[in-house]
């Protein structure tokens, strides 16, 4: 067993070592690749559950994100000196969007950074893994461990009903938007984070996996009073579409694959499972190179969170942009009549238009789309969904800032490189899409 194991891993290895990648080969995902990520991909129905955010609430399962634990006198300045964000004040029991970027300003990977303790720091997403390159890599009085814990979400006009019929606790009222409180649940003591994902008022549910059935069950339960839904995987992404939350993959490919980056993407890719390896870009927009598909924190809506008051990779590129950004992120409403026509052209003889799936893409890739303004490249689409709330085909963009006049009419092109493509009118909209309602008064929703 053991020679078997060490096998599989030399395997693994040489894999990597040999693995390049071009926008070609990111256009050709593996056989049956889809993105699993959120479990099972409906509980009622995805029209059922899309409703879930604005009218009740729901419970949804990120426990998929990574997990890494940073202690030691050093583990504050790692994160300093490897992310765009400012800790001149950084709480005990606060959280910070924590982003990673390369030289030349794009984004690495980013995740939600909290701090436990005065040396005592957990990352959940992705950036935990450039953190612990970076650990092992330079002079750093720190050390790094893995975490298994479960991630809940409860967001939803009556997530805070919820969850104070499960817990007598005080501090789940006063909790501050992005800093974490202590719950009891089912017995077991956890920590609450209150966010905001679906642009409502909501608590992310952390602590050890053991405890993760009970503590489900128990939201379950005391939801049912209140109209709670399991969210799915066909529609868990949705309320990052409306409320405009940039997700890696989708709306753009991590800056990993540039040759100084060569040695990390080994070690990235050596610590991924199967499933979450390479990312897959797929639509009308033709990149030459993958580093068309990176994205800068300013493009993607987290300028405020570049702070150029401390030393990081790209750190000048940023300030630059800061002061001249190009592009910016906005929604986009597609026509609901051209939209339409992709879909009827499946009932007639002859050729038609790629499947425009629904709610959203199931498989998981960067969909880029072109977005043009009088034949003229104006930005790329990705993100694109149905929201069933508002009845309107949705995306986000990166668009060039002439064109990012909320009001402004574009078209996106759809359908892949050689094949049938159609144009469809869109209208530029603010992004959030959906008017933001996460830092709402915890009070008046009890």
């Amino acid at each position: 067993m053991k020679k078997s194991a060490e096998r599989s891993s030399a395997n693994t290895q040489e894999k990597v070592e040999t693995m390049t990648y071009t926008v070609d080969s990111m256009r050709k995902a593996p056989e049956g690749y889809a993105w699993s990520r959120f479990g099972q991909p409906e509980y009622t129905d995805w029209l059922d559950e899309s409703l879930s955010w604005k009218e009740s609430c729901y419970i949804g399962d990120w426990s998929f994100l990574w997990q890494h634990r940073f202690t030691g006198p050093d583990a504050l300045r790692l994160f300093e000196e490897t992310t765009v964000n400012s800790y001149k004040k950084f709480d005990i029991g606060q959280s910070k969007h924590a982003i990673h970027t390369n030289r030349s300003g794009k984004v690495i990977h980013e995740g939600v950074l909290t701090r436990f303790g005065e040396e005592d720091f957990v990352v959940h997403g992705r950036g935990g893994f450039w953190a612990a390159f970076n650990l092992e890599h330079g002079n750093y009085n720190a050390q790094v461990s893995k975490e298994d814990w479960f991630i809940f979400q409860v967001s939803g006009p009556a997530a805070v009903k919820v969850l104070k019929a499960l817990t007598d606790s005080d501090e789940l009222l006063n909790a501050k938007y992005m800093h974490v409180v202590p719950i009891t649940v089912a017995g077991h003591e956890i920590h609450a984070l209150r966010q905001g994902m679906a642009g409502e008022v909501g608590f992310e549910l952390q602590g050890p996996k053991e405890a993760g059935q009970a503590v489900y069950d128990a939201v379950l339960e005391a939801g049912k009073a209140f109209g709670i839904r399991k969210l799915g995987g066909r529609v868990a992404a949705i309320n990052h579409l409306e409320a405009c939350f940039p997700t890696i993959a989708t709306d753009y490919i991590p800056a990993i694959f540039d040759e100084d980056m060569a040695e990390y993407l080994k070690y990235f890719q050596s610590s991924m499972p199967a499933f979450a390896q390479p990312a897959y870009i797929a639509g009308s927009y033709e990149g030459k190179d993958i580093s068309e598909y990176y994205r800068s924190p300013i493009e993607l809506g987290w300028g405020r969170t570049v702070n150029t008051d401390h030393d990081f990779l790209g750190r000048e590129a940023l300030a630059e942009e800061k002061e001249n950004p190009r592009r910016v992120i906005r929604t986009l409403e597609w026509d609901g009549d051209d939209v339409a026509e992709v879909q009827a052209s499946l009932f007639r003889d002859g050729e038609h238009y790629d499947f425009m799936d629904m709610p959203r893409d199931q498989r998981g890739f960067m969909w880029a789309d072109r977005v043009e303004v009088d034949g003229i490249l104006a930005g790329v689409a990705t993100s694109r969904g149905y929201s069933y709330y508002f009845r309107k085909m949705l995306s986000l963009a990166t668009i060039d800032v002439e064109y990012a006049e909320p009001g402004t009419e574009v078209s996106v092109i759809w359908g892949a490189p050689g094949h049938p493509q159609k144009t469809i009118r869109a209208i530029v909209r603010p992004a959030p899409y959906k008017t933001d309602k996460s830092r709402g008064d915890l009070l008046a929703t009890v």
